[in-house]
This record gives structure tokens, sequence and C-alpha cells, in this order.
């Protein structure tokens, strides 16, 4: 899939609004190991949580993923909108031709628990982190032409609960989905896999937080982007095929 030789194939990442965040990582690692790059943003997202807009971020990675030799496109999309993730997928294979693999980044996540979640903030975290990830699974699926086995779905979840019900709901029921997606997309080649990343710090946590989160993994330290995109990029490459319908721990044993 990364042979030189051929033509570079496409690697959707949604998710990718800030240079420090895991969607940039795993797109800079893709397109080191020779994929081309279509990512999506959607900045109104980050302008009400807590960190705000990286203004210049977009051109940032475009310019870093060039950087690698990759072809680039980037997408706004409100995945929210069930019309976006047939528009997105319209947009990337005009710009860069048919999508081989597919890797969900993209997130809301807005802490409340089971006293205090709005009717609204539930229903727009499982129409980003779950209606969203259902339907770019099945555009993928829809639109693959790639060589069997090369296809792949890879997701982001987690095992966020208490304190955040909504989030971790819909990342669970994203599980299920992918996991289902294993099976029922194989006869197209296509192999779907679920990361849990563990805390990974791209600039949220409080000090008290990391604190706490660096005495519940052995390893010492907090994990970054890198580490959730090195996982990516080989399950992304022809020996990571025979790895499908997982959920992965990939988080320095965080406990």
């Amino acid at each position: 899939m990364t042979n030189p030789e051929q033509t570079r194939p496409t690697a959707l990442v949604t998710g990718v609004g800030r240079t420090v965040g895991i969607g940039a990582g795993i797109a800079a690692r893709l397109a080191a190991t020779g994929w081309n790059i279509a990512f999506t943003y959607w900045t109104p997202y980050d302008d009400r949580m807590t960190w705000g807009v990286e203004k210049g971020a977009t051109e940032a990675i475009t310019k870093t993923l060039i950087g690698y030799g990759a072809a680039v496109t980037a997408i706004e999309a409100d995945l929210a909108d069930p019309a976006a993730p047939a528009a997105v997928y319209d947009e990337a294979e005009r710009r860069l031709g048919p999508v081989t693999a597919l890797v969900m980044c993209h997130a809301e996540s807005v802490d409340s628990g089971l006293l205090d979640t709005t009717v609204e903030s539930f229903d727009r975290h499982f129409a980003v982190n779950t209606r969203a990830s259902w339907l770019l699974i099945r555009e993928h699926g829809r639109r693959y032409r790639g060589r069997h086995g090369d296809g792949r779905v890879i997701a982001l979840t987690s095992d966020h609960t208490v304190g955040n019900l909504p989030y971790g709901a819909s990342k669970g029921a994203l599980d299920r989905i992918t996991q289902a997606a294993a099976h029922e997309l194989a006869h197209l080649g296509i192999s779907c896999n679920v990361i849990n990343p563990g805390p990974i710090d791209t600039g949220w946590m409080s000090d008290e937080g990391r604190d706490l989160l660096l005495r519940q993994t052995p390893l010492g330290r907090l994990g970054t982007p890198r580490d959730t995109a090195n996982l990516v990029a080989f399950l992304c490459s022809p020996e990571g095929q025979w790895i499908n319908g997982q959920l992965l721990l990939s988080n320095g044993g965080f406990a």
C-alpha cells in the first residue's frame, strides 16, 4: 500500500483541527509513510471549547503533510449534519481520488453526568460521535473500489463514563458499529478496528489531572499523538491487515 513505485493511496482523517491534536499526528505519520491525506476540521467546535480556535492550524497542518510528499486537501465539515459524510467523500474523491483508509478522530466531548446532561447535548454527541461515524463507514463501504485486503476503517474511542455520560455512551456505540463493520465489509476486503489511546496530553489537562493520570500509567509518562499515530500507521500498512474487528488498547498500561 505504501510502495513508492505505486501511486500513493488516500487516507481520509476526520477531526484534524489543531496542530497538537491526535488527528494531526495521525495525518502526519500516514503522510510520512506514503499516503495522500484528505482531512476534515470544524472550527466552531474548537471555538466553544476551552482551548479555542488555533489560528492558522489548517494551513500549518497542510504544509507539514506536503513536506512529506503528500497531496493534501482540507475539508471544513460539520459532522452533526447527516449530509456531511457524503459531501466529505465527494470532495475527497474529487481532489485526491478514491479513499482507501478512513481514520475517524472527530469527536464531540463536553463533560456532564447523568443528572446534568441536557437532551440537546446528548443528541449532539450521538450525532457527531455515533451517527456521523456510521455514515462515514457506510460511505466508505459503498465507494471502496480498491484491492481486496487494502481497505481500512479505524475509529478512535474512549472508556470515559462517569461524569462524561454522552461522550462515553456515544463512543461505546461507535465501538459496536466499527466492530460490526469488520464483518459486514469483509466481502470488500476492508479491515475495521477501534483504538482506545488512553489519556493523550493535547493541552486539555489541568495540572492536577495530569499528575493523577501520570500516577495511573506504569510507563511514567502520558501518551502523545505520535504514540497513537504509530499504531494507526501499522494498521494501515500491509503488515497490519490481519488485525481486524478489534478494540485495541494503546495506552501505556493506563488503568
